[in-house]
């Protein structure tokens, strides 16, 4: 990253979390990003331990100031998974009120999964940018997994939740998730970018934490898929 642009990378059960085994089991990350010249900073996908997150980058000096939604699924922003109340955007509302910045077609599923009101959202198309200091995050929308999945692209890095992953791509047999629309982001949203870009996951499923796009669109099975009807037999 550019000596503006403040990265960090965080795991479940590494970074915060600790000691949480279904955090760890799941292998979230969480980022924060932002301007390290007037140390503020941005949360993507803040969930499992809102106040272990908000240490870290208290710790290294860093204000947060919003809060970036990359898909409605609990393990991102918080509610009920598999029998598990996941922590998450309505408990870092209620100790570090910040906006919460989401596409607008996962807008009405973040409220009903955290119990957020609609004015603490803030509604998002692709193309969107949201500001940290003068550093600025464009939002890109990656449906697919879910109707409004998005990554968020700053300076070389694309924060890519779970839309794609360094070895797959994100699930499509969830509510709002839709294989073809999969298809259509992998080939003419994200493989159009520019392959020196950084990608970092949404969970920790490759063999190393983040990867150019030009070495995950070379070594990512599902992205050697010549056609939509290659691509949907091995989806299954």
């Amino acid at each position: 990253m550019g000596d503006a642009v403040y990265l960090r990378q965080l795991k479940a059960g590494r970074d915060f979390g600790l000691g949480n085994p279904v955090a760890t089991m799941m292998e979230n990350f969480v980022y924060l990003v932002g301007d390290a010249a007037r140390r503020e900073c941005l949360v993507v996908d803040p969930a499992w331990d809102v106040e272990g997150i908000v240490q870290v980058a208290e710790a290294e000096g860093y204000t947060i100031t919003g809060a970036l939604v990359s898909h409605w699924h609990p393990d991102h922003v918080g509610g009920s998974m598999m029998g598990h109340d996941v922590e998450g955007l309505a408990r870092l509302l209620a100790v570090h009120p910040v906006p919460v910045h989401v596409h607008r077609a996962d807008a009405e599923l973040v409220r009903a999964m955290t119990g957020l009101s609609a004015s603490d959202l803030v509604l998002h198309d692709s193309g969107d940018k949201v500001a940290a200091g003068d550093v600025e995050v464009e939002c890109l929308h990656t449906p697919g997994h879910t109707q409004g999945s998005q990554c968020f692209r700053c300076g070389k890095a694309l924060i890519s939740g779970d839309t794609l992953f360094l070895s797959g791509c994100g699930r499509t047999d969830l509510p709002g998730g839709d294989v073809e629309e999969m298809w259509r982001t992998l080939t003419t949203r994200l493989l159009t970018l520019p392959r020196d870009l950084i990608l970092y996951p949404g969970h920790d499923y490759g063999s190393k934490p983040h990867a150019s796009l030009g070495e995950v669109a070379r070594t990512n099975p599902i992205l050697q898929a010549p056609s939509l009807e290659t691509f949907l037999q091995m989806r299954g």
